[in-house]
């Protein structure tokens, strides 16, 4: 009788270990939440690093050909800086081509005059 006593007090003492070690594994620090949070996290940041880089990479081909080429100094000049060059014509289009014209006022009559 012992022995079954010392056996069932065993396994209630293992079950107890095995119970506290689940909810260490799952739930506490350093856990299966935690690392799926992590992963989470670490990919949203390469998204982000992704984004970045590729911004980097259009910035820096910009700087390049600012310092090499003159076409993109001329570019920037005439959209931004609204520059023209020597013996050039600049003309201004406003409005929108498409829309209709507006209709043409009614003549106002000339003022009679006294008799």
């Amino acid at each position: 009788m012992q022995k079954t006593l010392f056996g069932k007090l065993l396994l209630v003492i293992a079950l107890v270990a095995f119970g506290f070690l689940q909810f260490s594994l799952w739930f506490g620090e350093g856990g299966v939440r935690d690392v799926r949070a992590l992963k989470a996290a670490v990919a949203e940041q390469v998204q982000a690093n992704e984004k970045l880089a590729e911004r980097n990479r259009v910035l820096e081909a910009e700087v390049k050909d600012l310092k090499v080429g003159l076409e993109a100094v001329e570019e920037h000049g005439r959209l931004d800086l609204g520059m023209i060059k020597q013996n050039e014509t600049f003309y201004l289009v406003t409005g929108n081509p498409d829309a209709k014209k507006a209709p043409e006022p009614a003549p106002v009559p000339a003022p009679q005059g006294k008799r």
